[in-house]
């Protein structure tokens, strides 16, 4: 069964709630780092780039309760590889979500372009995390 429009932004919205909530929690547990401090910014815009299509095709914006559902992992080497997974299982999410919105040209737009900064901004930004918290273990 193919999902309807208002589940195929559902699940890219609570995507986008949990790692805001992610990576805000792990700003409080180890402090303004990066990538965690521009990323989240990123996943704010994400948000309301969703929110403008919920508003636009007439529905309700599910609320957000993430906050108190992360657990923040116990290093910041852990965090970083957390974002890595995140962001290669985001990116096939919004493999199969595009696959499922074909009728709404302009979602499909604005699910490339989260899906585009997931890959090239993102996802590169926590493997170089990984990479330097690997180094600074050494």
């Amino acid at each position: 069964m193919t999902p309807g429009l208002t589940e195929i932004l559902s699940e890219a919205l609570e995507d986008e709630y949990k790692a805001r909530a992610t990576y805000r929690r792990i700003l409080e547990e180890f402090g303004d780092v990066r990538p965690f401090s521009n990323i989240v910014e990123a996943e704010q815009r994400h948000i309301d780039a969703l929110r403008v299509l919920f508003d636009n095709h007439g529905l309700r914006i599910p609320g957000d309760n993430w906050p108190e559902r992360i657990e923040v992992p116990e290093t910041l080497l852990a965090a970083c590889q957390a974002g890595v997974a995140a962001e290669i299982d985001n990116a096939a999410m919004y493999d199969r979500l595009l696959a499922a919105s074909g009728d709404f040209p302009d979602v499909q737009s604005v699910l490339r372009n989260l899906q585009r900064a997931s890959q090239e901004n993102h996802l590169p930004a926590f493997q170089r995390c990984v990479e330097s918290e690997n180094r600074q273990l050494k």
